[in-house]
């Protein structure tokens, strides 16, 4: 077992801290990559889920990005509002709705495909440590979700 820091509340020794640090900076990173199209980095997320899976249920979108509906909502409005989704209805309920990208959030979604190479040459790191940091962020969010983890 790896030894424990002397004072287990050193700010630079929280897990917690190092992970909203570099949250904050990278989606800070994002801001203006994604400003010209038009994107808040929340929506950008959002549509690469439709991108992705299209068709997509609001339930799914938020499980998918571990979003709560009241968040979630808003976020779908206004990407409505600009055209680059829309609701279609689900056969036999006339409750549900699925959402899918408009022709406009396809064209969209040629332009977003600039974002993660600016991200990389931005972030100046080489990309099989991206890819690393990300499956380690990963399992991480696994072992938090995991219901049976102690």
């Amino acid at each position: 077992m790896e030894k424990l820091p002397d004072d287990l509340l050193e700010l630079d020794q929280q897990v917690c801290f190092a992970l909203a640090v570099a949250s904050r900076s990278v989606i800070g990173i994002y801001r203006p990559i994604l400003e010209p199209l038009g994107l808040t980095h929340p929506q950008y997320l959002v549509m690469l889920a439709l991108w992705g899976a299209a068709p997509l249920r609001f339930r799914e979108i938020a499980e998918m990005l571990r979003l709560d509906p009241a968040t979630l909502s808003p976020l779908i409005k206004r990407l409505e509002h600009n055209g680059w989704i829309e609701r279609q209805p689900v056969d036999g309920d006339d409750r549900t709705f699925c959402l899918v990208p408009t022709e406009a959030g396809q064209a969209l979604r040629e332009k977003a495909l600039a974002v993660p190479p600016a991200v990389i040459a931005r972030l100046g790191m080489p990309i099989e440590r991206l890819m690393a940091l990300r499956d380690e962020l990963s399992a991480v969010i696994a072992a938090v979700e995991d219901p049976n983890a102690s």
